[in-house]
Order: C-alpha cells, then structure tokens, then sequence
C-alpha cells in the first residue's frame, strides 16, 4: 500500500475529514501553494531531521525557515541536521517535497511550529509530488498529537 493509500485510508478510519486535489508535479512550497490556490502560510512543510540519537520529523509553515537553534535547545540536542535524500528514501520510501507531516506513518516522533495553527486549514503533499491534502489543523493535531514548540523563524530572503 502507498504512503498517499496507508494516509488516506488512516485518516478516514479516524472520521477526519480532508479534501484530495490532483494536479501538475510541484517540487517547491510556493509551486504548491500556487496549484493548490492557497497560501504559502497554510502548506505543513515536513522536515526529517536526525537529532543525537534518532529521526525526527519537523514540520513547520512553508513560509518559514527552521530555526535549529530552537529546535536542538527545546530537544536538548546539542547536534541537528537534515536527513540525506537516501536516509529520507530508505526511512520512508519518499523523496523530499512529497512527505506528508506524519511522522507517525514512518515510526517518526514529530514536532510542529507553533504558527501553522494560524491556519484554519493546512495543505500538504501527499506521498507524491502530484496529490495534495488539505484538512483541518485541528484535526491534524488531534490525530497526529505532534510536540508544538517554537521551532520555526522568518525565512531569509
């Protein structure tokens, strides 16, 4: 079964509701805002991260850059960095850009910036580059149950 099927159907088991957009391949945040029409604020950008001792999953609003600073201190972590495309491959069949903001679908604890409950609905990639999901944010976090701390900071241009 597909990441986008164990998802969908996860989802649906738990009676959440959410809404499928196909569309054109996008391989960025703000080429998925645009297809999706929406703004960039409400896209669930999902970061795996390997702490000192384990994977993690980041997920933050696509607008936004990851503050590690942030990250590794609410972690006690004194060494962070991005997973390699072979380690995110291997951990969840995905490459980057088209994995969904559950770390729990890949055995993956996960943490959530507190500003993406600025939005009344999030958007994401869905185990492609090609389908997209939107929901509730409060339903993401009620089925999720990710850590929601500071993690994130204004991106630089």
């Amino acid at each position: 079964m597909s990441v986008f099927e164990r998802l969908t159907q996860s989802l649906r088991d738990a009676g959440i509701e959410f809404a499928i957009t196909q569309h054109r391949a996008v391989y960025t945040s703000a080429e998925a805002a645009e297809v999706r029409g929406v703004s960039l604020h409400s896209g669930a950008k999902a970061l795996i991260l390997k702490g000192e001792n384990e994977f993690l999953m980041a997920v933050i609003p696509a607008d936004l850059a990851l503050d590690s600073h942030s990250l590794r201190k609410r972690l006690g972590s004194k060494r962070m960095r991005f997973a390699t495309k072979e380690e995110v491959l291997e951990m969840t069949g995905l490459t980057p850009g088209s994995i969904p903001p559950f770390g729990s679908l890949f055995g993956l604890p996960t943490i959530c910036d507190v500003r993406l409950r600025e939005n009344a609905r999030i958007n994401f990639n869905a185990g492609s580059h090609t389908d997209s999901v939107q929901m509730e944010y409060d339903d993401y976090v009620r089925y999720e149950r990710p850590r929601v701390e500071v993690i994130a900071k204004e991106a630089s241009t």
